[in-house]
C-alpha cells in the first residue's frame, strides 16, 4: 500500500508539532509547513517527515508550498493565533487585520492551493482548526471570535461545495489548551499566559492531535463535520471551575 501524505501547517509548535507527531505515528508520511525552518526540520528528522517553509499570510509562499507537494489525502489547516484582547471600541486596525489574514486568508490560500490535489487522491480530507472562540463570543476576544466564525463559516461552506466529490471536511474546536497560544496572544508575557490556565486542568496539545488523527482514520464514508472539545473544567468559553 502506497503511504499516504498529510499536510500540516503551522507545525513548529503546539497542536500543529503534536498533530504531525502523531499522524507520523499513525503511518502517515507528513508535510510541515511553518515560519521557524529550524524547528520543523528538526521535527522533520525526528518523525521522518519533510519540512517546508511556510507563511500562510503570504500568497507566494503559499503557492511555493503547494507546488512543492506532489500529491496529499489530508491536510490539517491548523496555523492561526490571536493577538491582543482590546475591546471593539478600542480595535486596533492592524491586530484584526493579522488575526484574519492568518486564520482567516492563511487557511483559504492554504486549501485552495491543495484542493485539485486532494481531489486526485481520490480520497482526500481537509481539517481546519476553529475554536471555542467560533461557538460563543466573549469580551476581549471580538477580533478572534470575529475571525475563527469565519474559519467556521468557510468550513461550512467548503463541506456543501465539496458535494459529490471525494472529499471529506472537518472542524476541530479546542477550548483552552495549554501552548504558546497565550503567550502569543498576550507579547510573550509568561506570568499574564499562565493566568489564564491557574486553578485549572488546560487540555493539552495531544489531546486535540489524537482527536484530528481520529477524525481522519474514520472510513471513507465517515465525515465527522464538526468537533468541540473542552476541559472537565471548562463549560463554556468563559465559565471555567478553578481550584484557587
Amino acid at each position: 500500500m502506497t503511504q499516504r501524505t498529510a499536510v500540516v501547517t503551522g507545525a513548529s509548535s503546539g497542536i500543529g508539532e503534536a498533530t504531525a507527531r502523531q499522524l507520523a505515528a499513525d503511518g502517515w508520511n507528513v508535510v510541515l509547513g511553518a515560519r521557524r525552518l529550524d524547528r520543523l526540520e528538526a521535527l522533520a528528522a525526528e518523525i521522518g517527515g519533510t519540512a517546508l517553509a511556510l507563511d500562510v499570510t503570504d500568497p507566494a509562499s503559499v503557492e511555493a508550498f503547494c507546488d512543492a507537494i506532489p500529491a496529499v489525502s489530508l491536510l490539517v489547516a491548523n496555523a492561526g493565533g490571536a493577538f491582543g484582547t482590546t475591546s471593539v471600541a478600542e480595535a486596533d486596525d492592524d491586530e484584526w487585520l493579522r488575526m484574519f489574514d492568518v486564520n482567516v486568508m492563511g487557511t483559504v490560500r492554504t486549501v485552495r492551493g491543495l484542493l485539485p490535489k486532494l481531489i486526485a487522491s481520490g480520497d482526500g480530507q481537509v481539517v481546519t482548526l476553529g475554536s471555542i472562540a467560533a461557538l460563543e463570543p466573549y469580551p476581549g476576544g471580538a477580533g478572534y471570535n470575529a475571525a475563527k466564525h469565519a474559519v467556521k463559516a468557510l468550513t461550512r461552506v467548503l463541506r456543501l461545495e465539496m458535494k459529490g466529490q471525494p472529499i471529506r471536511v472537518s472542524e476541530i474546536d479546542p477550548g483552552l489548551v495549554e501552548t504558546e497560544f497565550s503567550v502569543v496572544r498576550f507579547e510573550g508575557d509568561q506570568e499574564r499566559a499562565d493566568k489564564v490556565y491557574e486553578g485549572m486542568t488546560p487540555l493539552v496539545a495531544q489531546d486535540i492531535a489524537e482527536a484530528i488523527a481520529w477524525v481522519a482514520s474514520r472510513p471513507s464514508h465517515v465525515n465527522i463535520d464538526s468537533m468541540l472539545i473542552m476541559p472537565r473544567a471548562q463549560v463554556s468559553a468563559q465559565v471555567v471551575h478553578r481550584e484557587l
